[in-house]
């Protein structure tokens, strides 16, 4: 009697594990198909890297040249400087980003300025670095700023822009140099002398 109790207990007990084993897996199916079922939290990524320069570095007026080939980087440059009489215009965002003209289009974009995990920075809109409408900061020493599209078909098209300071903005452009009347001579006419008050 003693031995068919214990039987009897035995087999009530492996046939509860079996239930229980059973139940668990059963809450864990109706979890994963219940919307209002908390889902496990996914670990927190990696923050960005900070970028290498900020917004209120870059905005101003710069002289605005491209090129393509490596060996013409030093003329570039030079060419460059001599665009600031029309300079190309960077300004700061209401977002904290710059507005910058994109590639095809006349109307200036809010782009960010972004790190990356490569350690390169980024100036481009929305928030993912390396997007096809980005550029690459190549290099940027203050006064020169050299930038290389992300999309292979772009930058094909513009080049490698050079951006080199036009100077503290609204620092008016020097005053442009008038042509001077010449004598029968062929010798400049002399300034008229200052009047007196």
């Amino acid at each position: 009697m003693l031995r068919m109790r214990h039987l009897v207990t035995a087999a009530l007990l492996g046939t509860a594990a079996v239930m229980l084993a059973s139940c668990s897996s059963t809450n864990s199916t109706f979890s994963s198909l219940n919307p209002f079922a908390s889902a496990p939290e996914a670990p927190p990524a990696t923050p960005l890297p900070p970028p290498s320069l900020r917004a209120d570095e870059i905005t101003g007026r710069w002289g605005l040249a491209s090129y393509h080939r490596d060996a013409d980087r030093a003329r570039t440059e030079a060419a460059a400087r001599g665009q600031c009489n029309q300079p190309y215009i960077i300004e700061r965002s209401a977002s904290g980003g710059v507005l910058m003209l994109g590639h095809d289009n006349p109307a200036k974009v809010d782009m960010a300025i972004k790190g990356s995990y490569d350690n390169k920075t980024y100036i481009g809109p929305g928030p993912t670095p390396a997007g096809s409408d980005d550029r690459e900061v190549v290099s940027f020493d203050g006064k020169t700023l050299i930038l290389k599209w992300v999309d292979q078909e772009v930058a094909g098209r513009y080049g490698i822009m050079v951006l080199v300071r036009c100077g503290a903005e609204g620092t008016p452009p020097p005053p442009a140099r008038t042509a001077r009347a010449k004598r029968p001579g062929g010798t400049p006419a002399a300034d008229p002398p200052p009047q007196q008050q």
